[in-house]
């Protein structure tokens, strides 16, 4: 079997996490057995349906790095790609089932529907069509038509048996078929339906898995149902577990963003995002959280994914992000963060090789104690800006207290004696200043990182003084020890 899998998105919205959660198991399986991954576009809503959303989804598809085979901008020989240019495929498969009496025109208006299901309510069953218009000769249906009676068209359900879903996660799932009633598979518009339109495209499309979340499930055995009326072969199934927030309800956009684009512009990195929602609801084995992109193309499968939901958790992902900004490429990490350097106007656009080595050298130092891109921004702002802004707890606790000043004093005069201005040169004189006032480095470290810096934390103290240079170093030490003294007097 030449194994071909979908993911069908909605431009609708912005990709969220599920879905490209979705799209990632799609991708990694397709990858893992030598198939192809079809991006298909279920735009037939036409008043919610945005080209803006569509090339949003289809950015954070080339972000993520997970490319698609078959779809829009690349094509293929099962195109089109786009559910609302594929409509007299859909009117035309409506019309054979029609032929064959397994479909029928249906004119019941919204109120006829709710009169149904609310005496269905008062006998206790559950909301079903009574499908009473199946029951319409030819002659009849055709008489409504030139009077210019709106209609939808409905494929026909047995009301007696059971359709059973063998589901590759999940197992076999066993519906009753009386629970379900007539589907419209033709809006009264022409647009077909979801689970039609998704039926005829996997068909004609040779989908041979379809590997969705769990949500559709209930979905899945109307279309095994119009599979079977349209004499389709019905593709493997595979639902994927829900993701749920921490507290165990619906993940929502109060538990953190949601949208990869939000992840996107929070600094977060596409190999730690996709590190992260592999995680999601499947177990590669042995404990084991970091994984290269091919190291999940290699362990992916089916099998190892579970049926209980997945849970959400921002602290791991961002603690995974802070391992790929630690280990990633130095210049893929410089070229990403410079863009949010220069929208929050901390550094100029970098037009000289001086000015982006001095921006790969401040990346280098503060990527080791952050945990995304926009954090990398914040940490560097202060060897290119030369407002101090201070914690004023930590000025509490380290400056407004006796004997700061003259700490201050002490350390800006040892500093000025350093030449060079190397780390390891600066380390010496700060232990020799430690041992000449008989005075901790847990005293001393604190009050110049503050100093330089407005804050007590940061990348390595020394690296950092260095690479400020000691002009600078200097003068931020001459701006506390004099704002400070003044606090004093």
């Amino acid at each position: 079997m030449h194994i071909r899998v979908r993911f069908a998105p909605s431009p609708t919205g912005e990709l969220h996490i599920g879905g490209v959660r979705t799209a990632l198991f799609n991708w990694l399986f397709a990858r893992n057995n030598g198939g192809k991954f079809i991006l298909r576009v279920d735009d037939t809503d036409r008043q919610r349906s945005s080209e803006v959303f569509l090339r949003s989804i289809l950015d954070s598809f080339r972000w993520l790095n997970l490319t698609w085979d078959e779809g829009p901008e690349i094509g293929g020989v099962y195109g089109p790609y786009r559910q609302s240019e594929r409509l007299s495929l859909y009117r035309e498969e409506a019309e054979r089932l029609l032929a064959c009496g397994n479909a029928y025109p249906c004119f019941c208006t919204a109120e006829d529907l709710e009169t149904e299901r609310e005496k269905c309510r008062r006998l206790g069953q559950p909301p079903r069509y009574s499908a009473r218009c199946r029951t319409l000769t030819v002659a009849a249906a055709e008489e409504k038509k030139n009077k210019g009676r709106a209609y939808v068209i409905r494929s026909v359900t047995p009301a007696e048996g059971e359709t059973v879903v063998d589901d590759i996660v999940r197992g076999k799932v066993t519906f009753l078929n009386k629970v379900f009633d007539d589907p419209i598979i033709i809006r009264s518009d022409g647009l077909p339906t979801y689970n039609f339109a998704s039926v005829v495209d996997d068909f004609k499309m040779e989908i041979t898995h379809v590997i969705r979340a769990e949500e559709h499930l209930s979905n899945t055995p109307r279309q095994q149902i119009i599979a079977g009326l349209l004499g389709y072969a019905i593709p493997y199934y595979a639902h994927v577990p829900m993701i749920l927030a921490p507290d165990h309800s619906k993940l929502s956009k109060r538990h953190g963003a949601t949208s990869v684009q939000e992840y996107r512009d929070q600094g977060i990195l596409p190999e730690a995002l996709l590190n992260y929602l592999a995680l999601l609801g499947w177990s590669p084995g042995e404990d084991r959280e970091i994984l290269s992109v091919d190291d999940m193309i290699k362990l992916f499968s089916l099998e190892r994914v579970s049926k209980n939901p997945a849970i959400y958790d921002i602290q791991k992902l961002t603690w995974l992000n802070s391992h790929y900004l630690r280990t990633g490429n130095l210049d893929q990490i410089v070229h990403m963060t410079i863009p949010i350097l220069e929208k929050e106007d901390i550094i100029s656009p970098v037009k000289s090789a001086e000015a982006m080595k001095k921006v790969t050298k401040v990346v280098e130092l503060v990527r080791e104690k952050v945990k995304t891109l926009t954090e990398i921004a914040e940490a560097s702002r202060h060897f290119f800006k030369d407002e101090v802004i201070y914690d004023e707890k930590a000025v509490d606790k380290h400056f407004k207290i006796a004997g700061a000043a003259q700490l201050l004093q002490q350390i800006q005069d040892i500093l000025k004696q350093v030449d060079p201005f190397f780390p390891e040169d600066i380390e010496e004189a700060i232990s020799v200043l430690g041992r000449k006032m008989q005075m901790p480095l847990k005293r001393i470290n604190p009050a110049l990182r503050l100093a330089l810096t407005g804050n007590l934390v940061g990348p390595e103290l020394y690296p950092l003084v260095s690479l400020l240079g000691k002009d600078k170093v200097l003068q931020r030490l001459e701006k506390a020890r004099s704002l400070f003294l003044n606090d004093q007097k």
